[in-house]
């Protein structure tokens, strides 16, 4: 039995995993914002409250790029006081099982390969699309990381006037001072200004898409993230431009679906995890 960890700058989600399912789920607010150390406590109270002589491993994802080997996080996404955490060495000392260490997209990338929509595909990626864009990738079935996890960086390619994650997440919505809630809301409602600008954001999602398929040339992509939900709504400006690639038979036969695994970055997680 492993325990998995998903770490955000919002929530901080926790499990134990066994046999590719979680049980006792717990997710509780971050303190982000709070001092330095209070992240830290957090993460071990959750722990503690899970622990038992049966676990034998824990596994957690983290929004940062990671030194996977020696299990250290830098420069954590809206954890400013997140610098440079030996984050291995701090948990195997406080409670001596074996910890591994993953960007958190990674792991979800990586649940979903293993339990999700990716599990028939050798080759696939994974993206995340909420707060800012998340990419992994999985190559013959093994997930690649890259120096530093950081491979799949996807998001911070120059796009526009800025890059990828300013056009394809929750930014391309504060640039329309409105929320992808009451966007999807207004749409659904047939507003025609809403319509058009979900199908702006599917336009660019179709270039996310296309840099995917030059970088990677994936079986699968699997989109996942919170914008997910709103699929339907830019769905097909997403697929319009993406089947603008320049080699047809690239586009044409790369599966695009959203993710099926709502545990899936628990269940990356543990998987970091030999056994």
């Amino acid at each position: 039995m492993k325990l998995a960890i998903d770490l955000g700058g919002t929530n901080i989600r926790i499990a134990r995993v066994e046999d590719g399912r979680c049980f006792d789920k717990i997710s509780v607010p971050c303190p982000a914002a709070a001092k330095d150390d209070a992240v830290m406590e957090q993460i071990m109270g959750l722990i503690s409250q899970l622990l038992t002589p049966e676990v034998n491993g824990i596994g957690i994802g983290v929004p940062s790029i990671v030194d996977p080997l020696h299990g250290i996080v830098y420069n954590v996404a809206n954890i400013a006081s997140w610098e440079n955490v030996p984050l291995k060495d701090i948990l195997e000392d406080k409670f001596g099982v074996p910890v591994a260490v993953n960007n958190d997209s990674n792991c979800f990338t990586l649940g979903e390969s293993l339990y999700g929509a990716g599990r028939e595909y050798n080759n696939m990626v994974g993206v995340t699309i909420g707060t800012g864009i998340g990419t992994g990738v999985i190559i013959d079935h093994q997930l690649y990381s890259g120096a530093f996890t950081g491979a799949g960086e996807i998001g911070s390619l120059p796009y526009k006037d800025a890059d990828y994650e300013t056009y394809c997440s929750s930014g391309f919505f504060l640039r329309h001072n409105t929320t992808g809630k009451d966007l999807a809301q207004r749409a659904k409602e047939n507003d025609q200004q809403a319509i058009a600008l979900w199908n702006e954001l599917g336009t660019n999602l179709g270039h996310l898409m296309k840099a995917i398929l030059y970088a990677y040339a994936p079986q699968a992509i699997v989109i996942g993230g919170g914008i997910a939900s709103a699929y339907p709504l830019f769905e097909k400006a997403m697929k319009e431009e993406m089947l603008r690639f320049q080699y047809p038979i690239i586009a044409e036969n790369v599966k695009l679906t959203v993710a099926t695994q709502p545990d899936a970055s628990l269940l990356g997680a543990a998987s970091l995890l030999p056994g």
